[in-house]
């Protein structure tokens, strides 16, 4: 029996000889194993059952042959800490967003100085950002909205698996929370131009829906920031993920709806712009 050293030099050296990351190959070997990290590091040299090969190599001809990304394999990604299930109804979780979240959770301490407020994760996917503010900080009361039942769905399960309290609305945008009000808003909406060349294991797996933004990727930027006055109390803080190359259009549009607002871009850990932030205190 093959050690589980042999076995990764060997799904690495077909994840490269068709064009695939290696690193997808350590994810792979990592849940096959049934191990946690450390295990698998202690237990490198030692030999992997047979049943653990057969599974694990079924799951790399899965991502080489078939190029399904590697989180839809294992059925689970992790994000800030907290294993979300994940199909092909919603988008893989990056971990630029795990930012966004920080990023989010640093100015509710600055602005609302831990007081208890409202917020709303608009197209909330997996769940992800919902749960995951939930989960740290409990004084902030979480609703989440997504257009896809079947998105909603998967969120649902992620927050009855992890104890997060969410409400969760079916609709389009900001249709469904019109007579709501909100402290905070958050969205990772679909930014990716309609016409942009897309890798085929991302166009071919992840819902579209979630990924593209109209001809120049800011439409839904466009319709959370014109409709959001009507939703948000007088203190607030929108925070949004987008392209690196879409800062300056969205400072511009916020400046345009929110003239006296605090509005700034941050950088992600790869010292691109990301986040753009509108505050109001």
């Amino acid at each position: 029996m093959a050690t589980y050293s042999v076995i990764l030099r060997k799904g690495e050296k077909t994840a490269r000889a068709h064009g695939m990351e290696a690193s997808g190959i350590k994810l792979l070997l990592l849940h096959f194993s049934q191990k946690t990290p450390t295990e698998l590091y202690l237990d490198i040299d030692k030999e992997m059952p047979e049943t653990n090969q057969i599974a694990f190599f079924e799951g790399v001809d899965q991502y080489v042959i078939n190029h399904r990304p590697v989180q839809y394999i294992m059925g689970y990604v992790s994000f800030y800490g907290y294993d979300f299930l994940v199909d092909e109804t919603v988008l893989i979780p990056r971990f630029e967003t795990e930012e966004l979240v920080a990023n989010v959770l640093m100015q509710y301490d600055e602005v609302f100085s831990g007081q208890s407020v409202k917020l709303v994760d608009i197209g909330t996917g997996s769940g992800c950002l919902a749960i995951t503010f939930a989960k740290e900080e409990p004084k902030i009361e979480v609703t989440a909205t997504d257009i896809s039942e079947a998105a909603l769905l998967v969120a649902k399960h992620n927050a009855l698996r992890l104890d997060a309290n969410i409400t969760f609305i079916q609709g389009d945008m900001l249709n469904p929370i019109s007579d709501m009000k909100f402290d905070i808003i958050v969205s990772n909406p679909p930014y990716i131009p309609d016409d942009e060349v897309v890798a085929d294991i991302i166009k071919d797996n992840e819902p579209n829906i979630a990924l593209f933004g109209g001809v120049d990727g800011l439409k839904f930027y466009r319709i959370i920031i014109e409709e959001a006055q009507n939703i948000l109390n007088q203190r607030f803080i929108m925070a949004f993920e987008h392209g690196f190359d879409k800062a300056e259009e969205i400072r511009a549009l916020a400046k345009k709806y929110y003239p006296s607002a605090k509005i700034f871009t941050i950088k992600d850990m790869q010292n691109k712009d990301r986040m753009t932030f509108i505050v109001n205190k």
